[in-house]
């Protein structure tokens, strides 16, 4: 089972990272979550998971400001769900949906980063600069066999 990071809401309504030892807000518990760390968020006084509430407050808050990613008609949908036969049916859908699309995502930033580095465009560049340090390394060999000093600026006004 994957680790889950234990966060602590108090009766002041604070809540605690257990991990490391701090008060944390939403908006931290939310970057905590784009890192990749499941949370577990308990309450202290009642000893009891509140996981799920929470993390529908951090989505709401999201969803309310910027661009949703929820739009009405998905909203809508899920509304409808509730209660309906086929809504555990519909449960295992999302997460399995949602589960293959960031495999494909994970997947696709894999084969964008093996594109990048096998890019022409590196090579050329790599080519680039081979052949200005060949043209400088054999400037330098013409003037060393022909025996031409470098140029000085002239300290005499020119008229």
């Amino acid at each position: 089972m994957k680790h889950k990071r234990v966060i602590k809401k108090y009766a002041n309504r604070r809540l605690y990272d257990t991990e490391e030892s701090r008060y944390v807000t939403l908006k931290d518990i939310k970057n905590i979550i784009a890192l990749g760390v499941d949370v577990s968020i308990i309450d202290d006084t009642k000893d009891v998971d509140i996981t799920r509430a929470l993390l529908l407050q951090i989505v709401s808050e999201q969803e309310l400001g910027g661009t949703p990613l929820l739009n009405e008609a998905v909203l809508n949908q899920l509304i409808r769900f509730y209660g309906h036969p086929m809504q555990n049916m519909m449960s295992g859908f999302i997460a399995s949906s949602i589960k293959t699309f960031i495999t494909q995502q994970e997947a696709m930033q894999e084969q964008m980063q093996h594109f990048i580095e096998a890019s022409p465009f590196n090579n050329f560049q790599e080519m680039a600069n081979k052949n200005m340090q060949a043209m400088a390394d054999m400037q330098k060999q013409f003037f060393m066999q022909n025996h031409i000093p470098k140029t000085k600026k002239s300290d005499e006004p020119k008229q």
